[in-house]
């Protein structure tokens, strides 16, 4: 199984949610990790909640993790907030724009989450 690791600056929203939808929907063919630049205090209350209702996930017991605590990582997904992640040899990179949903409403979360699982989809198949 190929571990991949999802990465963002805070670790509490785009990223979690990519760790937590890989687990879900392509747990059989990735290890998921996820991980933060300058990681927050704790997972955005508004993802945990958008998971559960939309997914049946519950992201509670997860919690932002700086990427020094990443073990040896295949591929490495950023989520296009333009941080800078070292550079992790015989890593495949692969960058995702999607925007920070954080503060902006429901509807932004929905977007949000769409778009990983799709992208997540994709890294299946």
């Amino acid at each position: 199984m190929k571990r991949i690791a999802f990465l963002c600056v805070k670790n509490s929203c785009r990223s979690q949610i990519a760790e937590a939808l890989c687990q879900h929907l392509g747990g059989d063919i990735f290890i998921c990790y996820s991980a933060g630049s300058d990681p927050g205090e704790s997972v955005d209350p508004t993802a945990i909640r958008f998971m559960q209702e939309h997914y049946g996930i519950d992201m509670r017991g997860m919690s932002p993790k700086p990427i020094s605590d990443l073990p040896k990582i295949d591929i490495v997904v950023t989520m296009g907030c333009g941080v800078a992640c070292p550079v992790i040899p015989g890593t495949r990179r692969i960058e995702w724009h999607i925007d920070d949903p954080v503060g902006k409403g429901d509807e932004a979360y929905r977007l949000a989450i769409t778009e990983i699982e799709a992208n997540i989809k994709t890294l299946i198949e």
